[in-house]
């Protein structure tokens, strides 16, 4: 990396200090993006950044400083006026600890069988265009294409060394589509750690033509949905956002202990349900940033802890939730490396990485067959919930009537109205069909946003009120 003994120097500035504990984050990042608007190209952009992240623990308080200028005086002189400005504060309410953990060193990199930077962009935008062709016919498209590759130098007082390197690809669109009348639209995203391999890998323009036909098909032949109780099967993308805003959110530990609360909300969960039931026992949930190639990839977090998966639920028993080194000295426990940054310039905070129903042995079809009324809904145009992550609400897009363990005629956008335990409590079957899904999670004060895959299989779940 060009700026390693940069970061070293900051190192010596915090050992030389004595502070109690001292970290140093490098990140460099290059990247591209193309964006083609309704068939025009319209924004292309070109990214080459680095900066160093330091943060330190003196007097129970942690102080966090960044620089983006690689100049040894410019350095020093922040970190020392940082550390001055914690001691100077006297904050005689700080008790901030953190757990003890192991020393870690690893220098490990995501491969690419077609490098990102050997693809011309002209190639990226032909793609973008062979998409837009695919489906002219929609009133509004909006697709980008883009790529990212962070490099990370991760060193402590401690003795821990993590040096990684993750490519990550980006598509994004937004689609509208009109109808008799009618209009319906729809944003996602896809992101995948790797080469241009993933880009090919996943067929763009065979899959957003699909999900035109499916906008344009029940703007056209939808019924009105049924309201009241009913059964309901749910595809991987509607299971995946469920799952990381029902239990994801709600179990970071820094939410827990009221440390979001001003900023990206608090969470109906405490620290004194580990071991509750939540969910029935065909419910477990699972995050795990080490799944490869995927969009939350990594195997250290931002605080230089092994990443491992964390089962959050276990057979619907609340299980462990995600920690960072503060959180889990607060309770009595280690890390389980969930420590993460969008940049340079943000100190680490809890976050998700890839969460996910754990897949069960049935088949989509299987779970429809026992339903003799009900809806099938493959995915979504709309989700809320509270601040508490416990009452939420999902708008359906591409849905379907059940009848007699069939698919029957389209149904237009049914609404789940739902609190979190209920909705995991009247899960009665899971599928063993898992796709992941891709979201930017926000989070912070300012605002963070990291990739995240949401995921599972389709799932049952009985008794469920429609509106």
């Amino acid at each position: 990396m060009m700026y390693k003994d940069f970061a070293d120097y900051a190192l010596s500035i915090l050992k030389k200090e004595k502070v109690d504990y001292g970290e140093v984050r490098l990140e460099e990042t290059e990247g591209e993006g193309l964006v083609l608007k309704n068939g025009i190209p319209e924004v292309s952009g070109f990214e080459n950044s680095a900066g160093v992240g330091i943060r330190f623990l003196v007097n129970n308080s942690l102080g966090f400083a960044s620089i983006n200028k690689f100049e040894k005086k410019k350095i020093s002189q922040i970190v020392l006026q940082a550390i001055k400005r914690v001691k100077r504060a006297r904050n005689m309410n700080a008790n901030v600890r953190l757990s003890e953990e192991s020393v870690n060193k690893k220098n490990y990199k995501v491969t690419q069988k077609i490098n990102l930077k050997d693809i011309d962009p002209d190639k990226k935008m032909k793609l973008l265009h062979d998409i837009d062709e695919k489906i002219k016919k929609a009133a509004g498209r909006y697709l980008s294409l883009s790529y990212n590759l962070n490099k990370k130098y991760i060193i402590t007082t401690e003795g821990t060394k993590i040096i990684s390197e993750i490519p990550r690809n980006h598509f994004t669109y937004f689609l509208t589509v009109q109808s008799n009348g009618k209009s319906a639209q729809k944003f996602w995203q896809y992101c995948n750690a790797g080469g241009f391999e993933v880009v090919n890998q996943w067929k763009l323009p065979e899959l957003m033509l699909k999900e035109y036909k499916a906008m344009d098909l029940n703007l056209r032949k939808a019924e009105k949905s049924p309201k009241g109780k009913i059964d309901l099967v749910v595809g991987p993308e509607v299971t995946g956002i469920m799952v990381h805003e029902s239990v994801g959110h709600p179990f970071e530990a820094d939410r827990i202990l009221g440390r979001e609360a001003a900023q990206a909300g608090e969470s109906f969960v405490h620290k004194g349900m580990i071991g509750e039931k939540i969910g029935s026992e065909q419910v477990t949930v699972a995050d795990d940033p080490t799944l490869d190639k995927s969009a939350g990839y990594y195997l250290y977090d931002d605080e230089g802890v092994k990443a491992r998966r964390r089962y959050l639920i276990k057979n619907g028993v609340i299980n462990e939730f995600l920690h960072n080194r503060e959180t889990a000295f607060d309770m009595n426990l280690r890390s389980n490396g969930a420590a993460r940054s969008e940049s340079f310039d943000k100190e680490a905070i809890v976050r998700m990485a890839n969460t996910f129903l754990v897949p069960g042995k049935f088949s989509e079809s299987e779970l429809i067959k026992d339903i003799k009324f009900g809806v099938y809904m493959r995915d979504f145009t709309e989700w809320n919930i509270d601040d508490k992550r416990f009452q939420m609400k999902y708008v359906g897009s591409d849905c379907y009537l059940i009848k007699n363990g069939k698919i029957s005629n389209p149904v237009l956008k049914p609404i789940i109205e739902i609190t979190t335990p209920a909705l995991w409590s009247n899960v009665d079957a899971v599928g063993k069909n898992i796709e992941y899904h891709t979201g930017t999670c926000g989070k912070g004060e300012p605002m963070q946003g990291v990739p995240a895959w949401l995921g599972g299989p389709s799932m049952r779940i009985r008794n469920v009120r429609l509106g």
